[in-house]
């Protein structure tokens, strides 16, 4: 009313369940009035079955009430006498409606499970700032992120991280949001926590941290991938080691027979030679688990292209033998046709060449072992190399070829080869 005070009066159909503060009182013109409704939830006992709807009722009762004093009332009953209610009153509102809003723990974790984003923002919006109701936490102990991110639903978590949700609060289990997040394999949950600055290292009361459960992961290999390599990009230390077995991750993936994510993670800096607390390397694990692919890149690969440096033509028969992979990699991502080719091992080269090595791979930075050779100043290994076919118009990431880095270096005798 613009004019006169109003006097009111809140009533549960069903007095047992809820506690009405003030149940009662007087507002004088043109005011606002907070009213706080608790639902006693019996322990044990879930919300309705009808939740976010409700199908309780109040009963609300208001008259005009001219001259009234307004003073805060002592208790929940006596603000206003029973009998303006009864009497002949002018009453204000007739078949009038009210809308409730439930706040608190359990109410937002449910929201939360059930995936209301309107009302989840509303009881967010409506929560007393005192309570930072966003970090609540639910009867199992998960936070509303945990929830959120346990459905693999990157907008929930969006709006939680809009209310500024701790990012680091940890369930009751002892994981973070981040770790829990790289276990679901969900990239751009990852990735919305690391912009909120989230920790990639792991939390002191879990054995797994997000870079180990990101390559553990029992979700889809590429959904895997990417989590590692933004966790990778943001810090995360590709040789942490687990507070168990002192596992890395490299460990975690040669155990699964991931090649990818072995790939991965040696080209992300991961040393191939760190044991776990039982002696073990990450060659150790693949063998012992029977991932034959795996050999290469952890171990054999390796010995290749050692083997090639040193031009070194026996050991590199050998180890083909033994099921080294002829194209494979070594931890820097090159052949042992790259490595032979820089030294300028020219045994090695015509070795590697007979076996039918892939004569134009190329590395990260698009170089090709006919590149190295002409970098090196290898005329012979570039004169072979040619012969064979290496493909002299071949450009790295830069768009250089062989014969431009000869001719920068002055190598006259490789400018001629290549031209």
């Amino acid at each position: 009313m613009h004019t006169m005070p109003i006097a009111f009066r809140l009533q549960p159909l069903i007095k047992t369940r809820y506690t009405v503060r003030p149940q009662s009182g007087i507002i004088s013109p043109l005011a606002r009035l907070t009213i706080e409704i608790v639902y006693h939830l019996p322990p044990g006992s879930n919300l309705a079955h009808s939740f976010p709807q409700w199908d309780d009722s109040f009963l609300l009762r208001s008259v005009v009430v001219p001259g009234a004093t307004i003073k805060k009332p002592s208790s929940m009953f006596d603000a206003v006498p029973n009998d303006w209610f009864t009497t002949k009153k002018k009453q204000v509102f007739v078949d009038s409606g009210i809308k409730i809003t439930f706040v608190g723990s359990p109410v937002l974790a449910q929201l939360v499970e059930d995936g209301y984003m309107d009302e989840i923002k509303e009881v967010l919006q409506k929560s007393d700032p005192e309570w930072k109701a966003v970090d609540s936490i639910d009867a199992h102990g998960r936070t509303l992120l945990h929830l959120a991110i346990s459905q693999g639903r990157p907008e929930l978590v969006q709006l939680l991280l809009e209310f500024e949700s701790d990012v680091e609060g940890q369930s009751r289990s002892g994981s973070s949001p981040l770790e829990a997040a790289a276990a679901s394999g969900v990239a751009l949950i990852v990735e919305l926590l690391l912009a909120c600055r989230a920790s990639t290292e792991w939390s002191e009361s879990s054995t797994w941290g997000p870079i180990h459960l990101a390559a553990r992961g029992v979700h889809m290999e590429e959904r895997r991938r990417d989590c590692a390599r933004l966790l990778l990009a943001n810090g995360a230390t590709a040789d942490v080691r687990n507070s168990g077995d002192g596992d890395t991750p490299l460990h975690i993936a040669a155990s699964l027979g991931d090649e990818h994510m072995v790939r991965l993670l040696l080209l992300k800096g991961a040393n191939k030679d760190i044991r776990n607390r039982v002696g073990k390397s990450a060659y150790n694990v693949a063998a012992e688990f029977g991932h034959n692919r795996l050999f290469d890149a952890l171990k054999l690969g390796d010995s290749l292209c050692v083997a090639a440096r040193k031009g070194e033509v026996r050991t590199i028969q050998r180890l083909l033998q033994n099921g080294a992979a002829i194209n494979g990699r070594d931890q820097h991502g090159w052949t042992a046709l790259h490595r032979a080719s820089f030294k300028g091992k020219l045994d090695a080269v015509r070795a590697l060449v007979e076996k039918c090595i892939d004569i134009d791979a190329k590395v990260e930075d698009g170089y090709t072992a006919l590149h190295c050779a002409a970098e090196s100043g290898q005329a012979e290994v570039t004169e072979l190399l040619v012969k064979k076919g290496a493909d002299v118009e071949a450009r790295t990431n830069k768009g250089v070829t062989p014969l431009q880095i000869a001719e920068s270096l002055h190598y006259v005798g490789i400018t001629r080869i290549t031209r």
